[in-house]
């Protein structure tokens, strides 16, 4: 039996402790969610600042705020933590219909919404006990880091290089259309690259500030301009935006039927030969071989075929 050196105080309720106490920020609050005393947490930060050799927490006007060093020994402390757990806990099983996990998932809002809504009804369905998290992706979201740090467990994208240090999977492929008005005076026409060009579109702003979108790369690698008279925020918010307008949305035949159905717009073929536009999911290693996450994951996949099928 291997005893633990005297110069190697680090153990697993430490380590467990630093990371609550980095992510929640508060003595308090950590101790509450360990059902421990104020005072214990305490010392408990006490000893891991010497061992460590870092204030790890200080005080600002907002409250405490992580140092540095303890924003990036968190990534290392959740890794050796999962790892552990890893070697010692049982092979895990999971019952959808009794379980009571929490599964938090990244996805942008040009997702069409038949998709989510597909995969709300099937975990209400299979797993009423579940809690679902969706966490609005943007330009300024790490979601790589989200994903190592056990933030989130599966993000959704269509980056066209998506992160070699995730596994992926295929979820979807849709075409790409145009959204307009009914009343715009090219709705039930043909539209010609021409047309397009000269048209007044209207773009949603990146969601990502390392990676060009699908439709901006073609556009560009095939010398396409466009006239970007409005963009917005919100994926979503653009359909409200065209009725009665001459404007032109450029978006996925699933996102553009969703909205088609419910305000008064035409969907048009797009004049521009882009590919289809691929949807899938990522995750990190971390959860990689855990029961629940690879229930999750075969239920988002078996949503895109559906949706795809349909």
């Amino acid at each position: 039996m291997t005893t633990r050196r005297s110069d190697d105080p680090l153990d697993t309720h430490l380590l467990r402790i630093f990371c609550l106490l980095i992510a929640e920020r508060s003595v308090s609050r950590t101790a509450l969610k360990l059902n421990q005393t104020q005072p214990a947490v305490s010392l408990a930060l006490k000893r891991l600042r010497g061992i460590l050799g870092d204030p790890l927490l200080v005080r600002e006007k907002s409250g405490m705020v992580p140092t540095e060093r303890a924003l990036t020994l968190l990534a290392h402390a959740r890794g050796a933590l999962a790892e552990i757990d890893r070697m010692t806990l049982a092979p895990e099983r999971f019952e959808p219909l009794t379980s009571r996990a929490e599964f938090r998932i990244g996805a942008p809002d040009y997702l069409a919404p038949v998709f989510m809504a597909s995969v709300i009804e099937r975990i209400r369905r299979e797993a009423p006990g579940v809690r679902l998290t969706l966490q609005s992706l943007g330009p300024q979201f790490d979601f790589e880091r989200s994903l190592a740090e056990g933030d989130l467990d599966v993000v959704i994208g269509n980056w066209p290089e998506p992160p070699h240090r995730m596994h992926l999977s295929m979820l979807l492929e849709d075409e790409i259309v145009c959204l307009v008005s009914r009343r715009h005076p090219l709705a039930g026409k043909t539209l010609s690259t021409d047309d397009y060009q000269r048209a007044a579109h209207i773009v949603p702003m990146p969601y990502s500030i390392s990676q060009r979108g699908v439709i901006d790369t073609v556009l560009a690698a095939s010398r396409i301009s466009r006239d970007e008279r409005v963009v917005v925020q919100s994926f979503s918010a653009a359909p409200y935006l065209l009725h009665d307008t001459d404007l032109v949305f450029t978006t996925t035949r699933h996102f553009a039927r969703y909205y088609a159905d419910l305000l008064p717009l035409a969907i048009l073929p797009s004049p521009i030969p882009f590919p289809p536009m691929r949807f899938y999911q990522l995750w990190h290693e971390r959860n990689h071989q855990s029961a629940a996450h690879r229930w999750l994951r075969r239920l988002l996949g078996d949503c895109g075929r559906a949706l795809k099928a349909a």
